[in-house]
């Protein structure tokens, strides 16, 4: 039986002008720059206002456009309503960078040029290979990965042969047009399987009767895992040479190439690394008042818009005409691109507002870090501080610092990197977890090579200097800081 009820909820939902605001805020210099200008394009009631002219009070816009008399538009419905059942793309449009998704902080390019497939092709079809072997090798090229390595098994491989191609071959024959064509070709080391048959691959085509060639050659042979985990004197001992004959051979290695399809174009997006600041950070000594750390918005994030004059001018001429359906249809079109402009405008000077207040929070919290450039000057901060300074959520903190750069006068800083957990040292004093990272990164590079500081020694010599931390929590650093552990990092 079907019954009719009343309910009240009480329920959160972001205007759409907050999810226009949210989406811009997280765009950096660039993103946002191509964001306005397809704006620009989309509607043609929002236009750059000149440097010239006075700035255009946005507030009072929809009086311009609404007084009584000749502007006003008589409808048979709400004009808010129809604007905002028929929305702009910018606030519908969902953004291409999610919480989820990794960051570019810059452009990206398409490269041009031969894949590493098409190379092999030309080689493989050029020598003697016919019949179903040349189909084979093809397919074998075809299952190489972008850096020239077979990762998929040989058993595979013969399976889809047999059902894609109605090819049928054996597991020995598969391995055998590897190994005598695919492998033969250039680059050497192509279609290795592994990391050492790649290495070996190349120093056999080292034609040479070069004592270090030979023994590099038989180290990676055969003694590829003494070698990997860096155990020398093992190595030594077996083949009864100098510690100098040794350190000829892993010259020659070092100049093998562990990604032989590396130097050829992948076919995928390469990133362009170029860095365009969000923000300008000044400096400036004012003698006994101190120094002064200033921020400032990047010219390109403060743009100078307005709504359209002529637009304005449209709807006054439409507006007259009451009775024809036609004009009243084009003056709700051009009202809907004003307000969406007066909106977008809106919404752009929100976030200038939040990025300055923000940035000058930051500022505020590592003032002596801008003063002297000094990573040991950082101080622990986190999402929440910046917070409670400016009194927006912490997710509207982490929009703005994500994919951010601040020009500061000793380079550029990504401001993600200023963020930092704390630690208590044996005064009492709260230090941020960089500042330990440093000390750490200073005493790993100071230490012998010969002979690498463990994790425990690292302990000791960071609690000389005041920081008492965990064996673990060193451990946790080095890692972070892609600093392997001590037999790893031992040299000759």
């Amino acid at each position: 039986m079907l019954k009719q009820n009343l309910q009240m909820r009480l329920g959160q939902k972001l205007a759409p002008q907050q999810i226009q605001l949210m989406k811009l805020i997280q765009l950096h210099t660039l993103e946002f720059e191509e964001e306005l200008e397809r704006e620009l394009e989309e509607n043609p009631a929002l236009e750059k206002a000149e440097e010239s002219k006075d700035e255009e009070d946005f507030s009072s816009t929809d009086e311009a456009f609404e007084e009584e008399g000749n502007e006003s538009i008589d409808t048979d419905f709400d004009v808010n309503e129809y604007i905002f059942d028929d929305e702009p793309a910018y606030k519908t449009t969902a953004s291409n960078y999610s919480a989820d998704d990794e960051e570019f902080d810059n452009q990206s390019l398409l490269t041009e040029g031969q894949s590493l497939y098409d190379y092999l092709l030309e080689q493989i079809r050029l020598i003697n290979v016919d019949g179903d072997d040349l189909v084979i090798a093809e397919y074998i090229i075809g299952n190489l990965d972008n850096d020239g390595y077979l990762r998929r098994e040989i058993k595979q491989i013969v399976d889809d042969l047999a059902f894609s191609l109605g090819v049928y071959t054996t597991k020995e024959k598969a391995e055998d047009i590897l190994e005598n064509y695919v492998q033969k070709l250039d680059p050497p080391g192509v279609g290795a399987r592994g990391l050492q048959e790649c290495l070996l691959l190349q120093i056999e085509k080292k034609v040479s009767s070069d004592k270090a060639v030979t023994l590099a050659a038989n180290i990676l042979r055969n003694q590829f895992d003494a070698l990997t985990n860096k155990h020398y004197n093992k190595i030594i001992q077996k083949y009864d040479i100098e510690e100098e004959d040794l350190k000829d051979a892993l010259e020659v290695i070092s100049k093998l190439s562990p990604k032989v399809g590396g130097n050829f174009d992948t076919q995928t997006i390469t990133i362009n690394q170029e860095i365009i600041p969000d923000f300008v950070i000044h400096v400036k000594d004012n003698g006994e008042k101190g120094v002064e750390v200033h921020p400032t918005l990047n010219s390109k994030n403060a743009p100078s818009l307005r709504v359209s004059d002529e637009y304005k001018d449209i709807l006054t001429t439409y507006s007259h005409d009451k009775k024809s359906a036609e004009h009243k249809q084009a003056a709700l079109f051009i009202k809907q691109k004003l307000d969406a402009a007066k909106w977008y405008i809106d919404a752009i000077n929100q976030r200038q507002n939040t990025l300055l207040q923000t940035i000058s929070a930051i500022v505020k919290l590592q003032k002596n870090y801008f003063i002297t450039g000094d990573d040991k000057s950082l101080k622990p901060m986190i999402l929440k501080d910046v917070a409670d300074i400016t009194g927006f959520d912490i997710s509207t903190i982490s929009r703005v610092v994500k994919s951010k750069y601040a020009d500061t006068p000793n380079g550029i800083v990504y401001l993600k990197n200023l963020f930092s957990d704390s630690l208590t040292n044996d005064d009492g004093e709260e230090v941020s977890t960089k500042e330990i990272k440093n000390h750490l990164m200073d005493i790993i590079n100071a230490e012998s090579k010969r002979k690498p500081l463990t994790d425990d020694a690292l302990v000791g010599l960071l609690k000389e200097k005041g920081y008492n931390i965990a064996r673990r929590t060193i451990a946790k650093y080095r890692e972070q800081l892609n600093i392997p552990v001590a037999r790893l990092r031992k040299e000759l």
